[in-house]
């Protein structure tokens, strides 16, 4: 069996995707969680109770610690530990950041549950899959100036809204998601969030 954590913290999300994967004859669901740290958590008391070697499945945006920073702490945790990110926001920025961190997969959220299944397989005996799709849609973006939290604010500033529904959206303070969104604009050289959201949307970055 091929123990995995889930983190999501969307509810029925993580428990549908739960319930898919417990159909699977070689998964097992050990646990699932809604943040970063409660997997951390979660995944330390597996490592002290001399459980086998599991897979994570992380979703990328989440309030506190996001997917890519919970990666990074399940690989000091467990060198090598096997982490596969979901997501519904698939920039080239993030897939970049996640396999430098050590994420061996990465996979759009419309995945289906015999996908997934396949995927954590892969993992768990060492391998690496990065949806087609995701990866095409890096290459041809290329590099972006922005950080993952920089692009964050602009997609939702895409809309029109206002900086507290942005920070409330993104899962910040409205006075950091001010800072995010200046050092977005001077770095696209534009004078407000609209028009360095527009700019990086033209440039495939969000």
């Amino acid at each position: 069996m091929i123990p995995v954590f889930l983190a999501d913290d969307e509810t029925l999300v993580r428990a549908a995707m739960a319930t898919m994967l417990g159909l699977e004859a070689d998964i097992e669901v050990v646990d699932h969680v809604g943040s970063g740290e409660e997997l951390l958590a979660a995944w330390r008391r597996h490592r002290d109770s001399g459980g086998p070697a599991a897979v994570a499945v992380i979703d990328l945006q989440m309030p506190g610690i996001d997917g890519i920073e919970t990666a990074v702490e399940l690989q000091q945790i467990t060198p090598g530990a096997g982490t596969l990110i979901v997501t519904s926001h698939g920039r080239p920025g993030y897939l970049k950041r996640a396999l430098a961190a050590g994420v061996r997969g990465f996979l759009p959220k419309t995945t289906s549950a015999a996908t997934l299944a396949e995927v954590i397989r892969t993992v768990n005996g060492g391998g690496r899959y990065v949806d087609p799709e995701l990866a095409a849609e890096a290459i041809s973006a290329g590099d972006t100036v922005l950080t993952a939290r920089e692009a964050d604010v602009l997609e939702y500033a895409l809309d029109g809204a206002s900086v507290e529904d942005i920070a409330r959206r993104a899962h910040l303070s409205p006075g950091t998601t001010r800072n995010y969104l200046s050092s977005a604009m001077a770095k696209l050289g534009v004078a407000n969030r609209y028009e360095a959201a527009l700019k990086a949307r033209d440039k495939g970055w969000i």
